[in-house]
């Protein structure tokens, strides 16, 4: 190897002006990634990824590409934020194109906000590509629609695990019946946090799903209600916990069949029963610009 085209090399990278790209890698199916976020990947010199990236997604990276896997894991041994940030504002002042490759959507409990100061603080350009955050994929995956003219008008995001000393149960001081909350890092305390969400105001029968490893062969719903989650089954990780009236349009596979009515299956109260039948018939007659 010629020498001085080596120190050329490593000139002109230092000299280049470096691009952070914060990609949102969705929930681990590469079909579901934006064209942008496939295009950026495939021209990446340096990309690092969280440890719940799919195998699929991390193959379109090149093979020249360096690769870290700075992943969070419950339990295991893993880079702190702080490390993580360092490492970004290392290679992104290569002149490389950097890619930090999220699973979901960065800017939804990724983190993105801590890489996004320290970046701005070390004067690098970042690009935000979005992804499918977990909690559509995971409500795309049972068939909830989140929002319902009838039954949600609102969709909320939660974290079930917060930063250490934060207070965790700061969101239930009130909770609406006529929103849907999608729950992020539940944990499998079910107890403490079906306690949380009837403390704050929701009640005992309100309907809730917990959906497993979404886009993955282990995909699978379980669906109860607020009463019966302390009985519900620990399923794999990752999951999200969907609570609200909505619920009860939940359909997958792996949900049991059998039962002799829908309507008594999904536990609606003669209050939602007009709102069933008043869906039923919309969805008969309505036209696509209807449905909100």
């Amino acid at each position: 190897m010629n020498p001085t085209r080596t120190n050329q090399t490593t000139m002109n990278q230092g000299s280049t002006k470096s691009k952070v790209f914060l990609v949102g890698a969705g929930p681990g199916d590469p079909e579901l990634l934006t064209l942008k976020a496939v295009r950026v990947l495939r021209s990446a010199e340096v990309v690092l990824h969280d440890d719940l990236v799919g195998a699929g997604v991390l193959n379109l990276i090149p093979k020249t590409a360096q690769i870290h896997n700075v992943g969070k894991r419950c339990g295991r041994p893993s880079m702190t934020q702080s490390e993580i940030n360092a490492l970004l504002v290392a290679v992104g002042s290569l002149g490389l194109q950097v890619v930090r490759l999220k699973g979901g959507d960065p800017l939804i409990f990724g983190r993105a906000g801590e890489e996004l100061e320290a970046l701005r603080a070390a004067g690098i350009p970042v690009e935000i590509i979005p992804g499918v955050s977990s909690a559509l994929a995971a409500a795309a995956a049972a068939q909830i629609p989140v929002t319902h003219r009838e039954l949600s008008s609102a969709l909320v995001f939660l974290a079930g695990h917060h930063a250490k000393g934060q207070r965790p149960d700061g969101f239930i001081e009130s909770l609406s019946t006529k929103v849907t909350y999608a729950i992020y890092m539940p944990g499998y305390d079910y107890a403490v946090m079906s306690a949380r969400l009837v403390k704050g105001g929701l009640p005992s029968e309100t309907p809730c799903a917990i959906v497993s490893q979404v886009a993955s062969e282990g995909e699978r719903v379980y669906r109860t209600t607020l009463r019966e989650l302390p009985l519900a089954p620990h399923l794999p990780s990752p999951t999200m916990l969907f609570v609200g009236k909505v619920v009860r349009l939940a359909s997958h596979a792996s949900l049991e069949p059998g039962s002799e009515c829908w309507l008594r299956d999904l536990n609606f109260t003669e209050t939602d029963a007009p709102a069933v039948v008043s869906l039923t018939a919309q969805a008969q007659k309505s036209t696509p610009g209807d449905q909100g």
